[in-house]
């Protein structure tokens, strides 16, 4: 977590992964601190409503830069772990 500034809830950030041939929005979303965020996927007029409602501050990147480190197991998302998981059933 950030330690250099205070948590506002006022600020949302999200982050667009992809933008599915089917117009599905895959995106992160975080509040107060980009460094804890969720992953998640709508609809593409329901995600521009949903920035829209939530004042959300467009990024570029990851909201938070993965460290690989041992102290650092709980920094994964959702999506590495899927890809990792296709590269592991392509090797088998």
């Amino acid at each position: 977590m950030n330690t250099t500034s205070t948590f506002n809830p006022d600020n949302k950030f999200v982050r667009v992964i992809q933008t599915h041939a089917n117009g599905l929005v895959e995106f992160e979303f975080a509040v107060g601190e980009p460094e804890l965020f969720v992953e998640l996927l709508m609809a593409g007029a329901a995600f521009d409503e949903f920035c829209a409602m939530h004042n959300v501050i467009p990024t570029q990147g990851h909201l938070v830069q993965a460290q690989s480190s041992d102290t650092q197991e709980w920094d994964w998302s959702l999506r590495a772990a899927r890809e990792q998981q296709l590269r592991h059933d392509n090797k088998v």
